[in-house]
């Protein structure tokens, strides 16, 4: 009963949720229909200008792991030239604890600690979690090792809709997906290679605010 009452919580939170500016991310595989969150300003107004721009436009989804995530917004990935200057400014990190990893988060991708130890984030570069579910068992490791705590709704919302708990606090997650994860996890499912790398093209055709 307890472990209900928290996901109908977790479900009433995303509902409310929808009500904030949304953007359609089209993809070659349908529709994904995302928001950006207010406490991550810096990561918020790069994601709104580069879609102004239209910078994301015919970005491939270059890095796909089935069970983890899906990576695009590399801008040398598109099948013509893009002229414009790109800004290769790292954004500060701006890791809000109560914005976390579960299926759907929307995340800047980054350089790993060893050159980039506060954590910066790219500044076109993003993934979406797919993940996988976990059980208490795991969540309660994951605390032992790590000394990171979860809240009740963060645990709910990794047992009942999964997601990436170990990528918690080394990320800086700016977004979520509030309608299309069906084609999160189509994405998820394409075929890859070497350095998952996608066998078959999965393109952004374009990301229009709503």
């Amino acid at each position: 009963m307890k472990y209900a009452v928290l996901f109908i919580n977790i479900l009433i939170f995303m509902a409310c949720q929808t009500n904030a500016q949304t953007y359609t991310i089209e993809t070659s595989l349908g529709n994904i229909k995302i928001q950006l969150y207010d406490k991550t300003p810096l990561h918020k107004a790069n994601f709104e200008k580069l879609v102004a721009e239209q910078r994301y436009d015919s970005v491939l989804f270059h890095r796909i792991i089935k069970g983890f995530m899906i990576q695009t917004g590399d801008l040398s990935t598109k099948p013509h030239a893009d002229t414009a200057q790109a800004d290769t400014t790292l954004i500060p990190a701006e890791i809000v604890p109560e914005y976390f990893h579960k299926k759907g988060a929307i995340a800047a991708a980054r350089m790993g600690d060893h050159v980039n130890p506060e954590k910066k984030s790219s500044p076109t570069q993003f993934y979406i979690v797919q993940g996988r579910p976990f059980s208490d068992e795991e969540i309660a490791y994951m605390q032992q090792r790590t000394g990171k705590t979860w809240t009740p709704e963060q645990k709910e919302a990794y047992r009942a809709l999964g997601g990436a708990i170990h990528l918690d606090g080394d990320y800086t997650v700016f977004g979520e997906v509030v309608e299309g994860l069906d084609v999160v996890d189509k994405i998820a499912a394409v075929p890859t290679g070497a350095g998952d790398f996608p066998r078959a093209d999965v393109r952004i055709l374009t990301i229009k605010k709503d």
